[in-house]
């Protein structure tokens, strides 16, 4: 996108156009500037500058009444080369710290954890908040557990690195007794502890092939490898909240926007997709994280045009997880970029 240079003039403008319409979320015309904004400027030289913000594209006039609202370009300018972003105060994080101890979670549950802070992020951004949990295939593998639950099946617990479980469910082909799932749980520990899960997908052939005890059992391990050691499926990554405070916003009085957000929460695998593709990055320096803004039609899908995609990484050891929220164009950009980036280094510690 090719921005004009602006003067200090329009900036002073086009912010105050961006801030006043994301409180009242109606257009702002000069006549409100000059009167709410000691700019010392005449009625008439705002209205001068925003018709040259609205030639340049940075503004529009949504119909005719004399008030103007942001465009995706407007956005964007104010948020690359605008936007301040100070860090988060104590009161943001009192409310945040209260809100966790409102909701009952398991501090040792990677799920309740990531869920939780999706409902705290929901909650405090009045926005569609959206934590995606770390791909594991990098994860370190920690230990390995059988549990009979019959004679023809077992259920296999892996715990993986930083409080995250998985479990999977196997069909027997062969009877087994308690003394050879001991010994095959002892010795899966021993070849593959420390290992990530990519090294054990693709080297446990190889690592377990001097073992003649218990082969079948073994086996039976080995050939599921790929299903038992692969990265937790789109479905289980995915934890979202906040929906019962998006729609209160003035933009939901369209059903189409309703619809369109309707079909976003239900197609999770476009959701993530939209959570991981990089956007703009918005440096952090408060924190050194990096914050990824992505606007209207940069978003890739058709239905999120009309939306903003705020997201940051958070870390798990040496996997790493994305957290964000999904809004209107109208947005507080900078107390967004706040919360997500605390929430995200809240979570790192959370789970680390």
């Amino acid at each position: 996108m090719m921005f004009h240079d602006l003067s200090e003039r329009e900036r002073q403008v086009l912010s105050i156009i961006i801030q006043a319409y994301v409180i009242n979320a109606s257009p702002v015309g000069s006549r409100y500037i000059a009167r709410n904004y000691n700019l010392g400027l005449s009625d008439a030289t705002i209205r001068n500058v925003m018709a040259d913000l609205e030639d340049a594209g940075y503004i529009s006039q949504p119909h005719t009444s004399a008030g103007r609202v942001p465009t995706d370009k407007g956005y964007r300018y104010y948020v690359d080369l605008i936007m301040r972003v100070k860090g988060i105060d104590d009161e943001e994080i009192n409310r945040i710290d209260r809100n966790f101890r409102l909701l009952k979670y398991d501090p040792k549950d990677s799920a309740d954890i990531l869920q939780a802070a999706a409902k705290v992020l929901g909650s405090i951004s009045q926005q569609l908040s959206v934590v995606i949990s770390p791909r594991l295939s990098n994860a370190l593998f920690e230990r390995l557990d059988l549990v009979v639950l019959s004679s023809s099946r077992i259920m296999v617990v892996l715990s993986i690195q930083s409080l995250f479980v998985r479990t999977i469910v196997m069909e027997l082909s062969l009877e087994v007794s308690r003394q050879q799932i001991d010994n095959v749980i002892e010795l899966l520990n021993q070849r593959l502890s420390g290992l990530t899960l990519r090294e054990i997908r693709n080297s446990i052939s190889r690592r377990l092939a001097d073992c003649d005890k218990d082969r079948e059992l073994l086996n039976m391990i080995v050939g599921s490898a790929d299903n038992l050691f692969d990265d937790t499926p789109v479905l289980e990554r995915l934890y979202i909240a906040g929906a019962e405070h998006i729609v209160n916003q003035p933009e939901f009085d369209q059903p189409q926007k309703v619809r369109d957000l309707v079909c976003m929460i239900e197609d999770k695998n476009r959701m993530v997709e939209l959570l991981e593709k990089e956007g703009r990055v918005k440096p952090v320096t408060s924190s050194g994280m990096d914050v990824s803004i992505s606007i209207g039609r940069e978003n890739r899908a058709t239905t999120a045009e009309d939306f903003t995609v705020v997201t940051t990484p958070y870390y798990v050891g040496n996997t790493i997880g994305r957290l964000g929220v999904l809004g209107p164009k109208r947005m507080d950009y900078e107390r967004v970029v706040r919360l997500v980036n605390y929430m995200a280094d809240r979570l790192s510690h959370s789970l680390s």
